[in-house]
């Protein structure tokens, strides 16, 4: 696992809004809640219509309100933590990170509109895959060049 700065670390807490809950159960709450999008996002890297990064965006503001030391794991992981870090600090995406969004979007509906059997559901799907599409075209692209 990548270890990131300290400063760059403190940069994002400093930089969000979001600080621990004064309330035991509260916190009790978010980091269930925490934990819950963490797996939904683990299952959605394998299940095409149930979206990963916006579980562990989820997870990320429930460990901010209610435990650093889990926020800090999820933000110094590799894989979702830059890509969060992008989310939180500049409500955007990295060109390469959209470019892997689009293949995996690809590979995932079109194998599952491949095996179902019924027009109709193959043509749901297409709609659902659309739609995602043009969501995710939304989005912001910042290049890595970008200081802003």
């Amino acid at each position: 696992m990548q270890e990131r700065p300290n400063e760059e670390i403190q940069q994002e807490q400093e930089a969000g809004p979001a600080r621990l809950h004064d309330s035991r159960l509260v916190r009790a709450l978010y980091l269930t809640v925490g934990f819950a999008a963490v797996i939904l996002g683990i299952v959605g890297i394998a299940l095409p219509v149930l979206p990963t990064t916006p579980f562990l965006l989820l997870a990320a503001a429930c460990f901010a309100r209610s435990s650093p030391r889990f926020h800090d794991k999820l933000l110094t992981n590799r894989f979702a933590g830059p890509i969060i870090l992008e989310w939180t600090q500049h409500r955007s995406i990295r060109r390469p990170v959209k470019r892997w969004v689009y293949l995996l979007l690809a590979l995932s509906f079109g194998s599952s509109i491949l095996v179902m059997p019924s027009v109709w559901h193959q043509a749901m799907l297409a709609a659902l895959g659309i739609v995602l599409a043009a969501f995710i075209w939304r989005i912001p692209v910042r290049d890595a060049d970008t200081q802003t």
